[in-house]
This record gives C-alpha cells, structure tokens and sequence, in this order.
C-alpha cells in the first residue's frame, strides 16, 4: 500500500514538473514571438523630435511617391543638361552627369548641339546658360511627362531669353550613386526652343 502510493505520488510529481516545463516553454516562446513583432513593428516607425515633443512619422512607398521622385528627376536631368557656364571642364561633368539619366537620345542631342557648335559657343563667348523650370507634365499612366522652362543665355553683349518645351517618357532601373532617384528619361526630344521677346 504504502509502495503504490509512493509509485503514484512519484508519477504525480513527474506530471506536475513536466507540465510545469512544458509551460513555461509555450510562455517563453509566446514571449519571444511578442518581443519580435514589437521589435519589427517599432523598426517601421520613424519618430521626429521638435524640440522634447516626438512625432510620429509615416514612411511612404516608392509607388505612392512616384510622381513626385519622376518630377525630380525631370528637372535634375534638364538643370545638368542646360546649366551650363564658359568653363569646358564643368560642361563635360554636368553633361556627363545628364547621360546617366537618360538613354541614347539624349547622347543624340548633345552631339547635334555640338556639332552646331553650341557648347564652343558658350566657352569662347563667356556665356552663361541657365534653365528654369516653369512647370512638368507627368501622365503616370504612360509614364510621358512634358517639360516647360524658360532658358537664360547671358553673353557680355546681350542677353538671350528662350521658351523650352521637351518631351519623353520615363521608366524604372536600380538606383545607383549616378542615378539616386532609378528611373531613366526616354524617347526624349526637343518640342520648341525659341526666343522669347522680353
């Protein structure tokens, strides 16, 4: 009598002692898991400080941004291609920075004008050429923008006031240190390039 019960009384403890593990297992893993959604779920929030105050900033998605980054771009690629002052050394940078942005029509351009002698031009007449963005298309659907901007050209004897109107479409490639926003200016041409009377 006294053996069965201590049988039953040991098998009573080993019950309670493996349940107790088996417990304290699932609480630990619960807690794991709690500790590692926290974890990822603060990862996503960006908090702002003004001044002792932290506000809570929303991360937005490249998508939900895209026309605002293409815009960018548009007009980064127009700054490199038409700002231009009489120093060659600059000039082949800015224009070099400009080719990482578009394809081959751009390469296109860039060659015709310096067959016309555009960029000699500048250099041997200390002009200065600027570009000032007046507005930008952008159809997200095709991806087509259209580019308004008024282009300055300063020379020591008078200064050139022109209309630019350009053209093209715009797709997504990696980013790279060249190409901080990944997108590529396609199919690019020029629509109008006048001069403005002023």
């Amino acid at each position: 009598m006294l053996i069965e019960s201590l049988a039953q009384k040991t098998r009573l403890a080993m019950v309670t002692v493996l349940a107790t593990i088996g417990g304290c297992i699932v609480i630990c893993g619960f807690t794991v898991w709690c500790c590692i959604s926290l974890v990822n779920k603060e990862r996503d929030q960006i908090y702002i400080l003004d001044g002792d105050i932290p506000f809570l900033a929303q991360r937005a998605q490249l998508e939900a941004n895209f026309t605002m980054e293409a815009k960018a771009h548009i007009q980064l690629f127009h700054q490199y291609f038409f700002n231009l002052p009489p120093d060659n050394d600059y000039i082949k940078w800015t224009l070099g920075k400009a080719m990482y942005m578009a394809d081959g029509t751009a390469l296109k351009q860039k060659q015709a004008m310096d067959e016309n002698g555009f960029y000699s031009d500048i250099i041997s007449s200390s002009a200065v050429c600027t570009v000032m963005c007046d507005s930008i298309s952008f159809d997200e659907q095709e991806r087509k923008f259209t580019y308004y901007g008024t282009q300055l050209i300063k020379r020591r004897t008078r200064d050139l006031k022109r209309s630019l109107v350009t053209t093209g479409y715009v797709e997504s490639v990696p980013r790279t240190r060249n190409n901080p926003h990944g997108l590529l200016i396609t199919n690019w041409r020029t629509l109008e390039n006048k001069d403005l009377d002023y």
